[in-house]
């Protein structure tokens, strides 16, 4: 992970949840790497790295990341072999 990753993970979403609307509009063209799904494998990471206190802390705000993307995508059945990378790549973005 290169310098700032974290900090950028959270802005992907701050950004991504600023859309309007109750789903998250998917890109017109998938973009490896800079997907949300992509910053959330960032904070998972991350959280394996880091000290007790500061994995605690940004545990919090992955709980309320998680739940705000749960609620504004929608279960995706045939993404389900995805499921061994994160939950967070079986969910669909509207198009």
């Amino acid at each position: 992970m290169g310098p700032n990753a974290v900090a950028i993970a959270l802005s992907r979403f701050e950004w991504a949840f600023k859309q309007r609307g109750r789903h998250l509009n998917a890109s017109e063209a998938y973009s490896p790497g800079i997907e949300v799904e992509d910053a959330r494998d960032d904070l998972e990471r991350a959280m394996l790295h880091l000290p007790h206190g500061a994995k605690r802390d940004l545990g919090r705000l992955v709980t309320r990341i998680d739940e705000e993307f749960e609620r504004r995508t929608l279960p995706e059945p045939n993404y389900i072999e995805l499921a061994m990378f994160g939950w967070w790549w079986t969910r669909m973005r509207e198009r």
